[in-house]
């Protein structure tokens, strides 16, 4: 029986190692995923254990079975309410933003890297989306809470945009491989475009409201949190390899799957969370423990350079043009815009998706490979550590309820009624006459930010700064109030 217990003892020591290594890690910055990636490359080929492990088609079926659960799970938690916050903006980092930072790092790719504009084009779209399992696993555990339009728009952009990074890498693997007119090329991958996000969008909703009708009724049996996290696990990986099957995305699916299933049966999806959380954080485990494997460092030193250049030029040039860009229309602040800029994480997808040319036969695939592993491991390293920090230094972040001082440093001394008007309130403490003087503080307050609101918001007027302290379904119901000396 050594075939069973040897793997087994090798597999469970591994996960046991790297759970507790990163445990312990986290106290100085270090994320759990980057663990998970070091112990993988240390039991690799040119790692103490010396394991070899080249089987890139299985390494593709774990990481997209991984994903299809992290997103579920993200989908889960995200509440109505958030995604209306943070849906649009997101939804243009998701799609104009991955073509902007695409293009932007396809430029890195063809003078740094030497590769043709194909193949740069290829490499864009591979590193151009950010990575759910890293988004979602930093930020909780970044130790900052931040406000929800910031927070929203990170975890939904991360959760939607890899369908847009899955149809431009398939879509330039076709165009490499094709020796179809450039023309033909174009017109199939706009039709591929259409299947992608239309499948996945109508396979998603159509079945999340099933879901939740079914789960609606199997609550009343008194289904208990595991069997039903079983049951919606199971049914959101039908629902991506359903997507997958008719050619649309299985990513989009499965999260718009979880977010409708979470809200329209919160109460019954409520008792599965700790073990989806479970099953979210094995998948993240098991994928990047098997991608550690699959990389062979060795392989790396002759790119090393120009690898380091192209992360470089993705986190310090094309994230940040692209954000910039998208959230133009949204008035976000500077330091908001900065923060989310800095949040670009890139984890386990441009991994996965770098094994796409590989299994394709694609000339320079191996070259691909090497350099999205570097970019994904700069952006760990970098970014990763660094989101606390940037997330203080920016003061993006929102305080805790036991830190007075920070309270009152955000949400200023005076606690106002919103229901007041906000004629009368300026009239009393001096102020220049509002916009709408018959508008009650909630109501002008809310027309000043000019955007959903959310708790920390402030508009400056005359001497004082008004702020939104807390909010019910998206409505105010509590102003703060600080004026200057």
């Amino acid at each position: 029986m050594e075939f069973v217990y040897l793997p087994l003892l090798a597999a469970a020591a591994l996960v046991f190692v790297s759970v507790l290594a990163g445990m312990f890690s986290t106290r100085v910055g270090f994320s759990f995923l980057l663990v998970f990636l070091l112990a993988g490359i240390l039991a690799g080929e040119d790692g103490i254990g010396g394991y070899r492990f080249d089987d890139f088609r299985l390494s593709v079926w774990v990481g997209n079975l991984a994903l299809a659960v992290i997103l579920l799970d993200g989908g889960l938690r995200t509440a109505y309410s958030t995604f209306r916050t943070g849906l649009r903006p997101a939804a243009v980092l998701a799609t104009v933003g991955v073509v902007l930072c695409a293009g932007i790092t396809a430029l890195a790719g063809r003078w740094v890297v030497g590769l043709d504009w194909t193949m740069a084009l290829l490499l864009g779209a591979i590193v151009g989306s950010t990575d759910a399992a890293a988004v979602f696993a930093l930020l909780t555990r970044s130790g900052v809470t931040l406000n929800e339009r910031i927070a929203a728009t990170l975890e939904i952009e991360s959760g939607v945009n890899d369908p847009m990074a899955v149809y431009l890498t398939l879509a330039f693997i076709a165009l490499a491989a094709s020796d179809a007119p450039a023309s033909s090329a174009w017109a199939t991958m706009a039709l591929s475009f259409l299947e992608q996000f239309g499948w996945g969008a109508v396979l998603g909703l159509g079945s999340g409201f099933l879901g939740a009708a079914l789960l609606r009724r199997v609550a009343t049996r008194d289904a208990g949190g595991g069997i039903t996290a079983l049951l919606v696990g199971a049914a959101g990986l039908s629902v991506f390899a359903a997507a997958g099957l008719l050619g649309g995305s299985g990513f989009l699916a499965v999260y718009l799957f979880g977010l409708v299933v979470g809200n329209r049966a919160a109460a019954a999806v409520e008792p599965s969370l700790p073990a989806m959380d479970g099953y979210a954080w094995l998948a993240q485990a098991s994928m990047f423990l098997l991608l550690g494997l699959l990389v062979t460092p060795s392989t790396f030193m002759d790119t090393l350079a120009s690898s380091v250049a192209v992360a470089a030029v993705l986190i310090f040039v094309a994230r940040p043009v692209a954000v910039w860009l998208c959230l133009v229309p949204f008035r976000f602040s500077p330091r908001e815009t900065w923060f989310i800029s800095w949040v670009g994480l890139r984890g386990a997808v441009p991994i996965v998706l770098a094994m796409f040319p590989l299994l394709a036969g694609i000339p320079q695939a191996m070259l691909l490979f090497n350099v999205a592993f570097v970019v994904v491991l700069a952006s760990l390293l970098i970014q990763g550590t660094t989101i606390g920090v940037a997330a203080r230094r920016l003061r993006v972040a929102l305080p805790e309820k036991d830190d007075e001082r920070g309270m009152r440093s955000v949400f200023r001394d005076f606690a106002l009624d919103p229901a007041t008007p906000v004629a009368q309130v300026c009239e009393f403490y001096g102020l220049p006459a509002p916009a709408a003087p018959s508008s009650t503080l909630a109501e002008w307050l809310a027309r000043e930010i000019g955007r959903p609101p959310v708790a920390g918001d402030h508009v400056r007027h005359g001497s004082a700064t008004f702020v939104v302290r807390a909010l019910h379904e998206g409505r105010i119901t509590s102003v703060g109030l600080g004026l200057q000396e």
